[in-house]
């Protein structure tokens, strides 16, 4: 599945439509640049979950938890890890394979890590069509 955004509202209203759709145990992987859109479209998933608390890039955390919405929401960003097996140390098959919604951003840093189920989505610019213009490209896995 395509999207195309053509602001920050219109890609906080994506995220919102893909959480109202998301079930217990999901994970999306996020991919796309610095300053794409990634932190803004988990925004959107969080306020589509029903979390009000403000939400921001747990960049130097790696995950941060947010546990008042429909569904719980763990919301990681691997960019720092410099070695897949520091994901051990948090925890994380306990979010992976829990009963909330999990959100990796720059997952292909921990590709052997994520399991064969997660949706992956993808956040692209065009410059040629707008400073706002976003590509997003939902890939879900096939069934098995």
């Amino acid at each position: 599945m395509i999207i195309e955004t053509n602001s920050e509202k219109e890609t906080l209203a994506f995220g919102m439509e893909l959480a109202k759709e998301a079930k217990p145990g999901q994970i999306f992987s996020l991919e796309g640049d610095l300053g794409v859109g990634k932190t803004v479209l988990t925004k959107g998933m969080a306020q589509g979950l029903g979390i009000t608390e403000p939400v921001s890039s747990p960049t130097f955390t790696i995950v941060q938890v947010y546990e008042e919405g429909r569904l719980p929401f763990y919301h990681f960003d691997v960019y720092r890890i410099s070695d897949p097996e520091e994901m051990d140390e948090i925890g994380y098959e306990d979010y992976f394979f829990g009963n909330g919604v999990c959100l990796v951003e720059w997952a292909n840093l921990i590709e052997e890590l994520m399991p064969e189920q997660t949706i992956h989505i993808t956040i692209e610019k065009d410059l040629e069509k707008g400073f706002d213009y976003r590509k997003i490209t939902v890939t879900y896995p096939e069934k098995q």
